[in-house]
């Protein structure tokens, strides 16, 4: 027999859009991100950069805006910022003169314990009251559904 939340979650689940729930997630996550970062003068939306580059420091700016599916302009502003605050610097790649290599500076290279302290925090608020096997199935059904809709706007982007 099914219960009234059960119908009541069928009907959401039928009307309405995951668009609302991963929307407010994610501005959620960049007022959190926004006052974490703040004091050190970094945005929400230049953390993901510099969480990259922590990892893949040297990389050509087209890439790192490829693996974290932004577009040219936004990822050319965030470079511009972070370099001007001193925590990355860009150089024309020798092997591609149109290209540049993005490095941290000593800067931003000394901003990591606090950048994965903050990534840390959020990530435990963030699966707090799931089981480890639930968080794990939440991450996978996110990285399932982001590579669904980026597959669907690829698809679209190629046939205009």
């Amino acid at each position: 027999m099914t219960s009234y939340n059960d119908s009541h979650i069928y009907r959401l689940w039928e009307h309405e859009s995951i668009g609302r729930y991963s929307s407010h997630l994610f501005r959620s996550i960049q007022i959190y991100l926004a006052k974490e970062l703040g004091p050190y003068g970094i945005g929400s939306g230049q953390f993901p950069f510099m969480m990259l580059l922590l990892h893949c420091d040297g990389i050509k700016q087209e890439e790192l805006a490829s693996s974290l599916s932004y577009d040219r302009a936004t990822i050319t502003r965030s470079m511009n910022r972070l370099e001007e605050i001193g925590y990355v610097t860009r150089e024309r790649d020798p092997d591609d003169k149109r290209a540049y290599i993005v490095r941290l500076t000593k800067k931003g290279r000394s901003m990591e314990n606090v950048f994965m302290e903050i990534s840390s925090r959020l990530n435990d608020l963030l699966m707090s009251g799931f089981t480890e096997a639930e968080a794990a199935s939440f991450i996978s059904m996110l990285m399932r559904a982001g590579e669904n809709i980026s597959a669907e706007n690829n698809i679209r982007k190629l046939s205009k």
